[in-house]
């Protein structure tokens, strides 16, 4: 996972205007979660306020005159959608930095203090925003034509009484394309089946026989509101030997993770569908289990009731 949540550049960005930012302070209960260390995501009850630290960094060679303020953010077509400039929303409005701008030296580091106060007649569920740090220059080659460098981390916040709402997923299946070139991809159907927002990760791997390659890293980055499903792609860059491979794609959002396995069959010609099993194996094999004695146990009752009809008739004669 970047360490630069949210990022963007217009026109032609130059290495002089380089800086990048990154959390500093992660919750103790959100340790563990790979989303808290690179994005703001907590839940919290209406009239709550928090603080964090974000750390701005020059790791250009001149000195840096850089702004920061808070914008606004939604989820639209499965991505984290920032506008352009400095539009609000409802939670950017929650937001103060308290520092507004600084100059930053070659190689300088410096922390900028973060406040949140939830309003207490706030209206509960999930808000999204974004803290930007920002560059502006104007080149002297390109005349009257500004440059805008701006680095940002996302915010996740669930308002609401009560304990944070659940994280969770399903994997629907896999699928195997040709790519681009000439590696194909493998791309998972996931539905948000919890009440948060997701951001997909994972990783494929691939065996046959003795032979393993991966894992492969998610290619694409995939934000799935609750209640809708997206599509995680993974590209299988490296040149495989032709035939029947299985495949193992784990993948997760934050601290919750689930896998798909299955079969795919190189070089993909065109798509297929992968037959799949998807969770975790101990259960696929105990559900197969206490199926497998179901029927023996139907087999063997049915074996009974005939060997006693035979039993029978010879009497009732």
């Amino acid at each position: 996972m970047p360490a630069v949540a949210v990022r963007e550049q217009r026109q032609e960005p130059a290495d002089e205007a380089a800086i990048s930012i990154r959390m500093v302070d992660i919750p103790a209960s959100r340790a563990q979660d790979p989303r808290a260390q690179v994005y703001i995501v907590d839940h919290l009850n209406p009239g709550t306020t928090i603080h964090r630290r974000v750390e701005v960094h020059n790791t250009s060679a001149e000195t840096q005159k850089i702004e920061f303020y808070s914008g606004a953010a939604s989820v639209e077509d499965n991505a984290f959608t920032v506008p352009e400039g400095r539009t609000g929303n409802e939670l950017s409005g929650w937001i103060r930095l308290k520092t507004a701008r600084m100059d930053l030296e070659p190689g300088e580091r410096r922390p900028v203090a973060v406040e949140i106060a939830v309003p207490r007649k706030a209206s509960k569920g999930e808000r999204y925003a974004a803290i930007w740090a920002q560059v502006t220059s104007t080149k002297e080659r390109t005349g009257n034509v500004t440059q805008i460098h701006r680095v940002g981390i996302r915010i996740y916040l669930d308002i609401g009484p009560g304990g944070e709402p659940p994280t969770d997923f399903r994997v629907d299946g896999l699928a195997a394309e040709p790519g681009r070139g000439e590696f194909p991809v493998v791309t998972a159907k996931v539905t948000n089946t919890g009440q948060r927002a997701l951001d997909m990760t994972g990783t494929l791997s691939l065996r046959k026989a003795a032979v393993q390659a991966g894992p492969f890293a998610v290619t694409n980055g995939v934000t799935i509101l609750p209640g809708q499903s997206g599509q995680v792609r993974i590209e299988i860059n490296q040149a495989l030997p032709a035939g029947v491979w299985d495949v193992h794609a784990k993948l997760a959002s934050g601290i919750v993770e689930r896998t798909a396995t299955g079969t795919i069959t190189l070089p993909v010609a065109a798509p297929m569908t992968v037959a799949t099993s998807t969770g975790p194996r101990w259960l696929v094999y105990a559900v197969g289990g206490i199926a497998l004695l179901v029927l023996i146990t139907l087999a063997g009752w049915y074996l009974l009731r005939r060997q006693r009809a035979r039993l029978i008739r010879p009497a009732h004669r």
